[in-house]
């Protein structure tokens, strides 16, 4: 991928693959609410391998322009950077969410079958169609199924624990912007801290006048 160097072209770059994203995730997301099948499954691998790879594009994309924000440029772009790490943020839970969720109802749909296979061998038992060896093949088969979904529980829980190194990551590039941001603005906090003080003698005046005013009044009444 080109690694375009000026802040127009990055952020060009990033709508570019966002836009892409919002389009993927919305076929995805109807293939996952979709009843399971052969061809849904292979489309549904091709949707997950081009989405991860265009997260890990949009995730480069970001990178260089927080680069380019911390090198020296305009303290106007840090708005923008925010919005683009949040919405890749948002786009990354919700592929991870949807892939989760994709992956138990594929786990459901497997013990269910498994459930209907121990029914169909048992019932062939009692009826004296099966046979022992039959039996032993069909025990083999599920043991090895129920062995895959337990891989695919062991994938799920790296994945979320990628997902939440992630957002770390995001918070921790956007703490550190935050702290360049405020290092480069010394004139906004001398104006604050200018304001704080003004306020804090007008009200260190008022104070003193209507203590004045107070014992004038109290003069006022000892006297008449």
């Amino acid at each position: 991928m080109d690694l375009p160097s000026s802040w127009d072209a990055l952020r060009k770059q990033a709508r570019k693959l966002e836009a892409q994203l919002d389009e993927q995730m919305n076929s995805y997301r109807k293939l996952v609410s979709a009843k399971a099948s052969t061809k849904v499954a292979t489309a549904v691998n091709d949707l997950e391998s081009g989405l991860d790879q265009l997260l890990k594009q949009l995730q480069q994309v970001n990178s260089q322009m927080q680069a380019w924000v911390s090198s020296g440029g305009s303290e106007m772009v840090s708005h923008t950077l925010t919005r683009h790490q949040e919405i890749l943020q948002d786009l990354t839970q919700e592929f991870h969410r949807l892939r989760s969720s994709l992956r138990a109802k594929q786990q459901h749909a497997s013990l269910l079958e498994d459930f209907r296979e121990f029914d169909r061998a048992r019932l062939e038992l009692e009826d004296g169609v099966g046979s022992a060896e039959q039996a032993f093949l069909r025990e083999q088969a599920s043991i090895s199924r129920s062995t895959g979904q337990m891989d695919n529980v062991v994938s799920q829980a790296q994945e979320t624990l990628g997902a939440l190194v992630l957002q770390r990551s995001t918070f921790g590039g956007i703490n550190s912007k935050l702290s360049n941001v405020s290092s480069r603005l010394p004139t906004v906090n001398h104006i604050v801290n200018a304001i704080k003080r003004k306020k804090s003698m007008d009200a260190t005046i008022l104070s003193l006048v209507a203590s004045m005013c107070t014992f004038l009044i109290f003069i006022y009444w000892l006297t008449k």
